[in-house]
């Protein structure tokens, strides 16, 4: 893998791959044996994932009786990503991608390791929590955008689109089953149990790591050492309307149109006097509406650009319909297509920008994807959860679906507009460490266009 030249749209199409059909569409990545592998251990590890979570909150009240310090940890562990995520993804774009991700995967699983001994051991303090909260954070700065570009490497640009979907369909159904495991093992054998098990979970994807047969990948070139770099790849993004509007979308709506734990809580208690139990139906109603939209997603032909700006108008319309839902059973029902909606939005833009970005400098792209994605949640939550104290809930939801509405419709008109030839980048080498020329508009060996738009069927 690390050896070979050349972008992986050079290599020519392996027989596996195979041309899209109908039937197989929505499982077509599933062919190919090192995705396999890739999607089995992620659905091992993400289950994993979402049980530490629940685990490190419950562990973190435990210890402090108090909600900020819970608030305190996550802040800790996203806040390594928001301040270093391009830097991360440089790191992804300058090194083998299978080797990088055994070395971080390795360290995630011992997060979980040392959590475990020390709980189970009686020896845990809160530091030690916010600790490992902020070395994840740390390790996820390279892992995070590493996982999502070696995606195309194990795949090929033909099956990317139908795979991220996959991705997002395994992760969310991790988020189904990971928290109801979590509170099973908790209650019947403790806290330290469920660190142990999701340090365990990380053996899946090394293990499929390791079994991985390089000669079957599609390898990108990596990027050189050199100054300017991540400055480079900024320009790239703002220049190229292709990777811009998506990302800006991807922002808005995950900004402010994501902020369900703020509003299925004071839903669940406020609009509709209800309890826990009803809360967690809504949180499964929306997972499972994501888990078929992912699905919906890995089936689609159609072009993205059309997919992506329609499921955006279509989640800000839903939000802001369930927002003024006056019953119960009418909000519960529209959390499904809400959750089917946002998924294809995030999953679509994901593909799109993949196929879009140069492959020198997918890491860095997409770690910039995950900060538009996340970064303003800081800033935003507070401020949507001030609306929805002052207001009321119902005012709260409706600022996320109609701010969410309007940016697709911005969006929605800048992507519709022919785009502009952009300005060449000096050749991958040079001392300001820019980013490599475009090809002629079939650089991703499928036959599509810059705009993915051309040949949907390639794409998938």
């Amino acid at each position: 893998m690390t050896g070979a030249p050349g972008p992986a749209a050079s290599l020519p199409p392996r027989p596996e791959d195979g041309p899209p059909h109908r039937a197989t569409t929505t499982f077509g990545s599933l062919r190919i044996r090192n995705y396999r592998l890739f999607a089995a251990g992620q659905a091992v590890s993400h289950t994993g994932t979402w049980m530490q979570r629940i685990a490190q909150d419950w562990l973190v009240v435990e210890l402090t009786g108090s909600p900020a310090a819970v608030g305190f940890t996550i802040g800790l562990q996203y806040a390594p990503m928001l301040l270093l995520g391009l830097h991360g993804g440089l790191i992804a774009d300058r090194l083998p991608m299978r080797r990088l991700l055994l070395h971080t995967q390795a360290a995630l699983g011992t997060t979980g390791l040392v959590l475990a001994v020390l709980v189970l051991s009686g020896q845990v303090r809160p530091w030690h929590v916010y600790v490992m909260a902020a070395v994840l954070g740390l390790v996820s700065v390279a892992d995070a955008p590493a996982r999502q570009a070696f995606v195309s490497e194990l795949v090929g640009p033909g099956q990317l689109r139908n795979a991220v979907s996959l991705n997002s369909a395994v992760f969310q159904t991790a988020r189904l089953v990971g928290p109801a495991v979590a509170g099973l093992v908790i209650t019947v054998v403790g806290i330290g149990w469920a660190f142990l098990l999701n340090a365990v979970s990380y053996l899946a994807p090394l293990v499929a790591l390791l079994l991985m047969r390089p000669a079957e990948m599609h390898p990108a070139e990596r990027a050189p050492h050199g100054s300017g770099q991540v400055r480079a790849t900024l320009r790239q993004v703002r220049r190229d309307p292709g990777l811009l509007w998506p990302i800006v979308l991807v922002a808005f709506v995950g900004t402010f149109g994501f902020n369900f734990p703020v509003w299925l809580t004071t839903f669940t208690v406020q609009v509709f006097r209800t309890g826990s139990g009803v809360y967690g139906l809504l949180n499964s109603l929306l997972a499972a509406g994501a888990v078929a939209g992912a699905l919906w997603a890995a089936r689609s032909l159609a072009p993205p650009r059309r997919v992506l700006t329609t499921a955006a108008l279509l989640f800000g319309a839903l939000e802001t319909a369930a927002a003024l839902a006056p019953a119960l059973w009418l909000f519960a029902a529209l959390l499904v297509p809400v959750g089917m909606a946002g998924l294809v939005v995030t999953a679509t833009a994901n593909a799109h920008v993949q196929l879009t970005a140069d492959a020198a400098t997918r890491g860095r792209v997409m770690s910039l994807f995950k900060i538009a994605f996340v970064g303003g949640t800081p800033v935003a939550a507070p401020a949507v959860g001030w609306i929805t104290e002052t207001w009321g809930p119902r005012a709260g939801f409706l600022t996320g679906g109609l701010t969410s509405l309007a940016a697709a419709g911005v969006v929605g008109c800048a992507l519709s507009r022919p785009a502009a030839e952009p300005e060449p980048d000096p050749p991958t080498g040079t001392a300001s460490g820019t980013v490599p020329e475009r090809g002629t508009g079939t650089e991703l060996g499928t036959g599509t266009k810059r705009d993915g738009d051309a040949d949907p069927a390639a794409q998938t």
